[in-house]
């Protein structure tokens, strides 16, 4: 099945078989391998991406289904190998420990800075809540979102 896709600004036609998750063709077929593949039943957020600005689980959904959508992986963040203030935030605050779960993390507060720029740290921990982290870094990585949002109204 031919899916045409923008991703991480690039357009794109791919021939996939129909029943192909995304996060599969993004990892596999593409070498994004920033969105990670844990628990392929959407309980961890480890492969969040943004769909059309909206966060969603990448082990969730069929390529084919994706068809026509613009997907923003956490490769796409950075711009002339510069790190994105959300990930320069992370380092910053010690949010990243393991990393494992780190992509996910800042997908979801990527799609959360897009719909609130001034977010209070409920909204933070709501948005981030369905992040699992064995490590336990979600006090940083709070903090490292309410950061990056100071630095996003700077312009830094």
């Amino acid at each position: 099945m031919n899916v045409k896709l923008k991703i991480n600004g690039e357009l794109m036609t791919l021939d996939v078989p129909a029943n192909e998750l995304l996060l599969d063709t993004l990892r596999t077929r593409l070498g994004l391998t920033g969105s990670k593949d844990v628990c392929r039943t959407g309980d961890c957020c480890a492969c969040t991406v943004l769909l059309n600005g909206r966060a969603i689980n990448s082990c969730l959904m069929f390529t084919s289904e994706a068809n026509g959508s613009d997907i923003l992986t956490i490769e796409g963040l950075s711009m002339n190998e510069k790190l994105h203030p959300l990930q320069e935030a992370f380092v910053e605050e010690d949010a990243t420990h393991c990393g494992y779960c780190t992509p996910g993390m800042i997908m979801s507060a990527y799609a959360l800075l897009q719909e609130k720029p001034n977010p209070t740290r409920k909204d933070v921990e709501e948005a981030l809540a369905g992040n699992l982290c064995r490590c336990g870094t979600y006090y940083s990585a709070v903090d490292a979102v309410l950061k990056a949002s100071e630095k996003l109204k700077q312009g830094i």
